[in-house]
């Protein structure tokens, strides 16, 4: 995975499942914080002709097909064709006035081709007008046929790790103090409202990992530079806790404005800062009670404890970290890739909207967008 230094969020849980892409490196960065009927021959179906014009030498250029059918038994199942074509057409206006997209006409169609030729129009005008779009689904349960939509935030692969250890150096620094003030306002936000996790906080993904690799360590008593990453160790639990008491510290978060309108900038280090505050007090702003998760796929964990997932959870590469340089942060990284790789997917922020005539939630992922994107800078 690509990892950022720039990071954020949640509580954490361990699973193993299938293969994905492994970690990359991270961003040295403080905080990096949308025609004609048809006929039948020997048996098989021929998809109906759209459009065809021109001269015959280049007729075959002019013409468009319809899309190959995805027969699906549920539906081909279904003996009252009629009902599934109504429910079909006012699941799919409802899906084109909440998106403002004007469908192709398919009713003078016949089934089932005018339903995979709407499906099939509806997903290309949604791919190039909606920015988040990942999936449309038609779906049908013993009551309706409607249409799913699934919005979801890329994440990309990269870890999510904001370091503390730079700001505490900062606080040291009586000529960065003020710079550290006002990260430490960004990063009590990103604790208290946006939900990112710490990792010297028991029950995080991070604060596991640094405890195996610890006692791995302890247990190579042969290994001559054995007491030098011991230190490591310790260092990275004293400033990890002594930033997390002030990190933790409402009082951050309550001076956060007030840092910010006071903060001068006399050159480019300062303008990273005063950046990266404005943006996180926005977000903070107008978001006050939104936290990284809140649309993190569901995941059955709860229901059954033995069953592993599949995918990487958000929590695992989103969070508060010590540093990310140095032998300690090297040996954490290669963890992670090497427990990343037994995975087939990671889990990101995820929309579903059934257009099935029950009411829309109106909730989108403008939130994930502005948290996530100066990370990705």
């Amino acid at each position: 995975m690509n990892y950022a230094t720039d990071n954020h969020i949640g509580n954490s849980e361990t699973a193993r499942a299938k293969k994905t892409k492994t970690a990359s490196r991270t961003a040295r960065r403080v905080y990096g914080l949308d025609a004609e009927t048809q006929r039948r021959r020997r048996g098989a179906e021929r998809q109906t002709k759209v459009s065809s014009c021109g001269d015959a030498t280049d007729g075959f250029l002019k013409v468009s097909f319809l899309p190959i059918l995805q027969k699906n038994k549920t539906v081909q199942a279904c003996q009252d064709v009629s009902k599934m074509e109504n429910d079909f057409y006012s699941s799919l206006d409802s899906l084109a006035e909440y998106y403002h997209i004007v469908p192709m006409a398919t009713c003078h169609f016949e089934y089932p081709y005018n339903m995979a030729l709407a499906v099939w129009d509806l997903d290309e005008k949604l791919k190039k007008s909606v920015g988040n779009f990942s999936e449309l689904r038609l779906l049908q349960d013993s009551h309706i046929t409607y249409l799913l939509s699934e919005e979801k935030f890329n994440t990309g692969t990269t870890l999510y790790y904001i370091p503390i250890e730079p700001i505490y150096q900062m606080l040291r620094e009586p000529k960065h103090k003020k710079n550290a003030h006002l990260l430490l306002s960004v990063c009590s936000y990103l604790y208290h409202s946006a939900d990112v996790p710490y990792f010297r906080q028991q029950g995080s993904y991070l604060y596991w990992l640094y405890e195996m690799h610890r006692e791995w360590t302890e247990e190579e008593q042969d290994r001559e530079e054995n007491e030098r990453y011991i230190r490591e160790f310790d260092k990275a639990e004293f400033i990890g806790d002594y930033m997390g008491k002030k990190i933790f510290s409402p009082m951050n978060l309550n001076f956060f404005e007030k840092r910010l309108n006071s903060f001068k900038s006399h050159d480019a280090f300062d303008k990273q800062c005063l950046d990266i505050g404005k943006k996180a007090f926005a977000i903070y702003t107008d978001y006050p009670n939104e936290g990284i998760f809140r649309n993190a796929p569901m995941n059955d964990r709860e229901e059954d404890e033995e069953t592993e997932s599949e995918s990487i959870g958000m929590e695992k590469y989103i969070s508060f970290i010590s540093d990310t340089k140095g032998w300690l942060y090297e040996s954490i990284e290669e963890g992670i890739n090497n427990e990343f790789n037994e995975y087939g997917a990671m889990d990101e922020p995820t929309i579903i909207k059934c257009f099935d005539g029950r009411e829309l939630t109106e909730n989108s992922l403008d939130f994930e967008s502005r948290l996530f994107a100066p990370m990705l800078q």
